[in-house]
């Protein structure tokens, strides 16, 4: 697994040209002789056939691997995949090449078993880290519903805890209006002054439903834009605005109750990334408290959000979230190693209550 980490650090995957790794990816899964389905830059492979009982509960075993660009500040090569003090080194090393080695080697372990109460498929995503049509995304619509999942495991930096929920986004495009006028005379009405009183709305209201694990809606302005010139009195005011949706409501609610409560214009660039959870009264769950293994609730993103509605999901796999996306990413080499076996103990732990 180490050395095929190594392979796909050296290998450029930025979202939305990730087919050279694709196609190493789809190369390892049929030298093993597995039954491998290629959806552009998503590579699918399922158990064989008898290895699971009839009726089995069908478990995905995901992560992706495709990354950002890297930014500034790196000391050592993105794609060297150099190893260093037990550390291997590179970009998407930590988020989240550890992740998707220790799903797919769990997916192998599983192969040389027969008569299990579950079945397992691998997916290997793309367009992850830009919450891409072109990702998990495209096997909610192309695949899972002809094939569909009773339970997914995403695998994510989580130091191996387990993160089972997580907050959904709305990415808001608002705009303030107003009428021109000189700025020397009392004219016009001022856009950013409306604005304004929207903004601060979004800073100070809160939510009524508090989730259990997620805690409250978060709403941030992160970006606005007015004017023309220093003495025209401005007629539009445009923001963004980043909404964090817990579990406690659906991306639609949180929506409808900003529209309440504003003057401004408000326009949801999309809303199909939604929180997604897991019961904690799930077998999956179960087995990890019996494991020692901590719950908590992920304030990031991850491909759960475009998982088919209602299907249970957590996060988790070695490395730490901390890491992601910085200059000199890393991932232990024993992290790598613990993780497999740690997680292989989970399932089948699981998979005892199942049976």
């Amino acid at each position: 697994m180490i050395d095929l980490l190594r392979q796909l650090i050296a290998t450029q995957s930025f979202s939305r040209e990730e087919h050279a790794t694709a196609d190493i990816i789809e190369q390892y899964l049929h030298e093993r002789d597995l039954h491998v389905q290629r959806i552009g830059n998503n590579v699918v492979a399922k158990s064989f056939a008898g290895s699971f009982k009839q009726g089995a509960m069908r478990v995905l075993l995901n992560s992706h691997h495709d990354t950002v660009r890297p930014g500034q500040g790196w000391t050592k090569d993105p794609f060297g995949a150099a190893i260093e003090n037990d550390r291997l080194y590179g970009l998407g090393s930590n988020d989240a090449g550890g992740a998707l080695m220790m799903m797919l080697a769990a997916f192998l372990h599983y192969q040389s078993h027969t008569d299990l109460p579950v079945e397992f498929v691998f997916a290997a995503t793309a367009e992850e880290e830009v919450s891409g049509t072109g990702g998990m995304d495209a096997l909610t619509r192309q695949l899972w519903n002809s094939y569909p999942i009773d339970l997914a495991l995403v695998g994510e930096p989580t130091a191996m805890e387990l993160a089972i929920s997580e907050k959904g986004l709305v990415v808001l495009d608002c705009t303030a209006h107003g009428r021109t006028g000189h700025a020397a005379r009392e004219e016009g009405i001022n856009a950013i002054t409306n604005a304004l009183r929207d903004i601060e709305w979004f800073k100070t209201y809160a939510f009524d439903r508090v989730s259990e694990q997620l805690g409250k809606v978060k709403m941030t302005v992160t970006q606005i834009n007015a004017g023309s010139q220093h003495n025209v009195v401005p007629d539009r005011c445009d923001f963004v605005v980043d909404v964090r949706v817990t579990d406690a409501y659906t991306n639609q609610e949180v929506v409808e109750v900003i529209r309440e409560h504003v003057q401004c214009d408000v326009v949801p660039r999309s809303m199909r990334l939604q929180s997604s959870s897991i019961p904690v009264e799930h077998p999956l769950v179960k087995a990890g408290l019996e494991l020692g293994i901590r719950t908590y609730g992920s304030p990031t993103l991850s491909d759960q959000a475009l998982l088919p509605y209602g299907v249970p999901s957590l996060k988790i796999g070695p490395g730490h979230s901390s890491r992601s996306h910085t200059p000199d990413e890393w991932i232990g080499i024993e992290e790598l190693e613990t993780s497999v076996p740690t997680l292989i103990n989970l399932l089948d732990t699981m998979m005892r209550r199942l049976s």
